[in-house]
């Protein structure tokens, strides 16, 4: 039996990380297995054997091991997040090296390939992640959970859906904030806000099982980033029959599409604060974002998904192979 050809995947997240990057490199290693040896690792440089394939999540924080890989003359895919596209190419050098110097470029949502020059999109494509579908579980005791999930980190603006906490007024609504905190002053602003805002509770971190699951017993979805590559948990929301509200930004609309009715501006705590009262209310309203996000469920489909990235490391292995 031929050995396997051996792919390495560069995430600069770990396991304990439990962020989008290591669920996207955990979900891929799954999804290449059957026909790969596949391993993810921190980065790799020339200490260890070449991998055949590289795939690098991030552009500047797997620069040195894209850079290791061309050194090699082995073939590289290199994933886009949302700091590498809305502000480390732009003034990085180790990331737009990194752009140079990948075979291959992969975007997470739609809008991503206008941040991109044009002379690269002919080495890019989008490929959507996924989510297995789950049925919502509706609350037996007519609450209202609205749910934020991810980091407590500037990027993913948290203080926004905790002011809006404070300023959301329709009955029977709950704030759940779920993520470890990567910096203390955002811990003390959830701490204050749990204190002084009864509706409001932090969970802090929690293992990724137990996230989706109350995620699907949620109502609501609140997504206020100021800059996403492709939010792995929009699409766990939409492939669980929760509708999302969202910062009006070209991450989210990559992924709810450019005429969806759950946007508010960014930063803007008081626009949110109305929203979530509308959908409280608003039972027309509540019904057209579940809808809305039906149409795009079958974009976050496990099986698209594992073809499209399954064509896209067998062309880079044969276009690596036939220009050797």
């Amino acid at each position: 039996m031929l050995n396997k050809l051996r792919i390495l995947i560069a995430s600069p997240a770990s396991a304990a990380s439990n962020n989008g990057n290591w669920q996207t490199a955990q979900r891929w290693a799954h999804f290449l297995e059957p026909q790969y040896h596949v391993e993810i690792t921190r980065g790799w440089d020339h200490a260890s054997n070449p991998p055949d394939l590289l795939i690098a999540l991030h552009a500047r924080r797997s620069a040195d091991s894209v850079a290791a890989c061309a050194a090699a003359g082995r073939p590289c895919i290199l994933v886009l997040t949302g700091t590498d596209l809305y502000r480390d190419i732009r003034h990085d050098d180790h990331a737009r090296r990194s752009l140079q110097l990948a075979q291959h470029l992969v975007l997470l949502q739609e809008a991503g390939l206008a941040e991109l020059p044009d002379e690269l999109h002919a080495r890019s494509r989008v490929i959507y992640q996924s989510a297995s579908a789950l049925p919502p579980l509706p609350a037996s005791d007519g609450s209202l959970s609205v749910v934020m999930i991810g980091h407590l980190r500037a990027e993913k603006d948290p203080t926004n859906f905790m002011r809006a906490a404070r300023l959301a007024s329709a009955p029977g609504l709950r704030f759940l904030q779920v993520g470890g905190a990567l910096e203390e002053a955002l811990a003390q602003q959830a701490r204050l806000t749990e204190a002084d805002c009864p509706a409001y509770r932090w969970l802090g971190n929690l293992p990724h099982a137990d996230t989706r699951e109350l995620l699907r017993r949620s109502q609501l979805l609140v997504v206020p980033s100021l800059m996403e590559g492709g939010a792995n948990v929009i699409i766990e929301a939409v492939t669980s029959g929760v509708p999302v509200l969202a910062s009006d930004i070209a991450g989210n609309r990559g992924m709810l599409g450019a005429g969806y009715g759950g946007y508010f501006p960014v930063g803007d705590a008081a626009a949110l604060a109305r929203l979530i009262g509308r959908f409280a209310t608003d039972a027309g309203f509540a019904q057209q974002l579940r809808a809305e996000c039906a149409r795009r469920a079958p974009l976050f489909a496990p099986e698209h998904e594992q073809a499209a990235l399954l064509r896209l490391v067998d062309n880079a292995l044969t276009s690596h192979r036939t220009s050797s």
